[in-house]
């Protein structure tokens, strides 16, 4: 499987997480957030690796202050559905697994052969 970067074109993590496989000469493919938003089964399969769908939820996002989630009970899964700029990015999924916002560590463990 070609490594999967789900996050946003102007986000630095993304950015760095790009530069990453560029200067690896590693192909990757950048699914950008704002145009693309991930399907209800791959976003179980990252939750699944990640911790759950709690922790894939940006509690610093605009979105998430913006709609004052904060003072809400609501459904995590349900809302990263209808609303995707709630996910934390970057994402990155390989073969290997998944890691949300992902360390230089993650990187290299998910991508190394």
């Amino acid at each position: 499987m070609t490594p999967r970067i789900i996050g946003g074109k102007k986000s630095r993590s993304t950015q760095a997480a790009e530069r990453f496989f560029k200067e690896r000469r590693i192909e990757y493919q950048l699914v950008d957030i704002g145009r693309d938003a991930p399907s209800a089964g791959e976003l179980d399969r990252i939750a699944s690796q990640c911790g759950g769908f709690e922790a894939l939820i940006d509690t610093e996002s605009a979105s998430y202050r913006k709609r004052g989630m904060q003072y809400m009970e609501f459904d995590a899964r349900e809302e990263l559905l209808a609303d995707p700029t709630l996910l934390r990015i970057p994402v990155l999924r390989t073969d290997k697994g998944a890691a949300v916002q992902p360390t230089r560590e993650d990187l290299e463990r998910l991508t190394t052969k």
